[in-house]
């Protein structure tokens, strides 16, 4: 928890706008990754977005996992700005939703902010969650780790200390759901030595190329979720 993690340097940062080229070519290989893609069997996936991201950044991702036989939802909060713990009360009720709906645990995909969220939802109640994934998602080093975390700050009211402190509370339980970590070291956002998880015991972590903000469109990440979906993967 002591380690320092600085965020990512101006030159990543401004590498960010090639987010745009990455969902070029996801579109040109989509048809053939819906091909080879491993299929679900209709196991419910709740989706959640970053930082001040909302739904709508999720539904190219939403469509690809629902083509391939999951029933993947988002989670209807509007925009994620708000202080995590008044945030998960609100999830465990659209977690419990979709148990009922399904009959089954839920996998959790969560993108930046929404991995954290994903992952605290498993903390809390493993019983309900079968698998988290999280993508460029910081799990270490505070707002430190990223280059928008003074925006984190202002946007829900936190300081850095009482983030900390409230992770640190958190994190004296484990998380035993098995956690699958995609990052990239071309993350212009998240640090991706932030996205390193060395505290819980199922966790692997898997790296691809790319930016933060193209994530949620970027083929590697889409070429890894059928695989990572599955129990046994």
């Amino acid at each position: 928890m002591n380690e320092k993690i600085t965020a990512p340097g101006m030159l990543l940062r401004m590498l960010e706008g090639r987010a745009g080229l990455e969902a070029s070519q996801l579109i040109l290989q989509l048809p053939l990754l819906r091909l080879q893609a491993k299929r679900g069997h209709n196991e419910p996936v709740i989706v959640l977005p970053g930082f001040m991201a909302d739904d709508s950044s999720t539904m190219v991702l939403r469509g690809y996992l629902n083509s391939i036989g999951y029933r993947a939802v988002g989670w209807g909060l509007g925009i994620n700005r708000q202080p995590m713990l008044s945030l998960l009360p609100q999830l465990q009720i659209l977690l419990d939703q979709v148990i009922e709906a399904h009959g089954q645990k839920v996998r959790l995909v969560g993108w930046s902010r929404g991995g954290i969220l994903s992952r605290e939802l498993a903390r809390d109640t493993p019983e309900k969650v079968a698998k988290v994934i999280t993508i460029g998602s910081p799990v270490k080093g505070g707002v430190e780790a990223s280059s928008i975390g003074a925006l984190v700050q202002q946007t829900t009211g936190l300081s850095s200390t009482a983030m900390s402190a409230i992770l640190r509370e958190r994190q004296r339980v484990n998380i035993d759901v098995p956690i699958r970590a995609i990052f990239s070291k071309l993350d212009g956002v998240v640090s991706w030595q932030a996205c390193m998880d060395n505290m819980n015991p199922d966790v692997e972590h898997f790296e691809i190329k790319g930016s933060h903000v193209g994530m949620g469109t970027n083929v590697d990440v889409f070429r890894l979720l059928p695989k990572l979906l599955r129990i046994d993967a």
